[in-house]
């Protein structure tokens, strides 16, 4: 078994430690050493990362008690090698997790529910409960969360014995075999946990809602702690200040102002639409073909077959093409004839693709020229 410095001393970084074994693994090595600050991934939380010596440390897991390190170069057996955990990464995951706790406690005191899935992201703090609030609910557990924080409260972490803890009520997602590591935040959270944790609770700084759902059959509410929380207020600072500069409007009236512009928006999408419409339209009865080639670039893709259809109207056929990157958008019809084969030959002329019913066909063409369509054209309908 791996003697765990990270359990009697979280805020550990810096070590020495015996190496017991490492093995290649294909592009990386797997190490264990007799004792180590490194916590290995598990419980919802991600591994430590850092140094062993010269050799990074990429992720580490915990095989029946023995903690495997994964390894960028390879130790030598018997070494004395020095560790060093990544302090950073360390103190924001056990800002996450502690604040976790204080959350889903007060969640289970406030409401019965329990967390039954937890985890840290990349992107913020997934727990999920296993029955309904609202966003309310949500905030003012928040709320309450934070006020645990200015009190800069103890966070105890230890192992009864059997007992002890059969005196304890606590939290615990699943049955533990063996010795229980139990984690307590007077007045707000007792639960069996194997993570790292901040000693006091002002450590966490601060604990963000950031986003909720309603999941399965209960709610999904993520959270963002501590740093994290500040980088994401950060980012959302600068995103309002973006907003404020593009719409000329104060901080507390970008909301009004999108959506006046969201207003606007639609009126011109619509006013554009309609002249579009009326000059395609123009389009059509300056043709005199019985088999028009109408270019339209200002039609949108979802306009073209429509288009087609009205171009169509008491002739042969039409076909409409728009300019697109690399190539041609078009909608053949015709109400008179199968148009299908005659897509098909365009297409073989054209480097094109598409398909269709008999009176419509809607597809791309290549990178050819305009003359090169109308030519097509004239060659296939003889």
């Amino acid at each position: 078994m791996t003697i765990r410095l990270y359990e009697e001393d979280s805020e550990l970084l810096d070590f020495t430690a015996t190496v017991i074994s490492c093995e290649r693994k294909g592009d990386v090595y797997l190490a264990e050493l007799d004792r180590t600050a490194f916590f290995p991934e598990g419980g919802g939380q991600g591994a430590d990362h850092g140094t062993l010596g010269t050799a990074e440390v990429t992720d580490c897991h915990d095989h029946h008690g023995i903690i495997l390190h994964t390894l960028s170069a390879p130790l030598a057996c018997g070494e004395t090698v020095e560790g060093h955990v990544d302090g950073r990464r360390r103190l924001s995951m056990m800002q996450q997790h502690s604040g976790e706790h204080i959350f889903s406690g007060l969640v289970h005191q406030h409401f019965g529910y329990n967390n039954v899935g937890f985890h840290i992201g990349s992107d913020a703090v997934t727990m999920d409960f296993d029955g309904k609030m609202t966003l309310e609910d949500a905030l003012r557990i928040e709320a309450l969360a934070n006020e645990a924080i200015w009190k800069d409260l103890p966070i105890q972490a230890w192992y009864p014995g059997a007992e002890a803890l059969e005196q304890i009520e606590y939290r615990s997602k699943k049955a533990i075999d063996g010795d229980v590591r139990i984690v307590r935040i007077e007045g707000y959270d007792t639960c069996a946990c194997c993570g790292t944790h901040v000693k006091h609770t002002g450590q966490i700084g601060q604990i963000k809602v950031v986003a909720f759902q309603n999941y399965k059959s209960g709610v999904r509410i993520s959270i963002l702690c501590g740093m994290r929380a500040l980088a994401y207020e950060n980012e959302l600072l600068a995103e309002n200040r973006d907003i404020s500069h593009i719409t000329s409007a104060k901080p507390g009236e970008l909301a009004a102002a999108v959506s006046h512009l969201s207003e606007e928006r639609d009126r011109l999408k619509y006013e554009l639409g309609r002249m579009a419409s009326q000059l395609f339209t123009g389009l059509v009865r300056a043709a005199q073909e019985d088999f028009p080639v109408i270019r339209a670039d200002f039609l949108p893709v979802s306009q073209l077959r429509p288009s087609a259809g009205e171009a169509a109207e008491g002739r042969q056929g039409a076909l409409v093409i728009a300019r697109r990157e690399g190539g041609w958008n078009y909608a053949l019809s015709s109400r008179q004839t199968d148009i299908r084969p005659v897509s098909r030959e365009l297409q073989n002329t054209l480097s094109g693709k598409g398909g269709g019913s008999a009176d419509m066909v809607q597809g791309v063409f290549g990178e050819v020229s305009e003359e090169d369509i109308r030519a097509a054209v004239h060659q296939v309908l003889g």
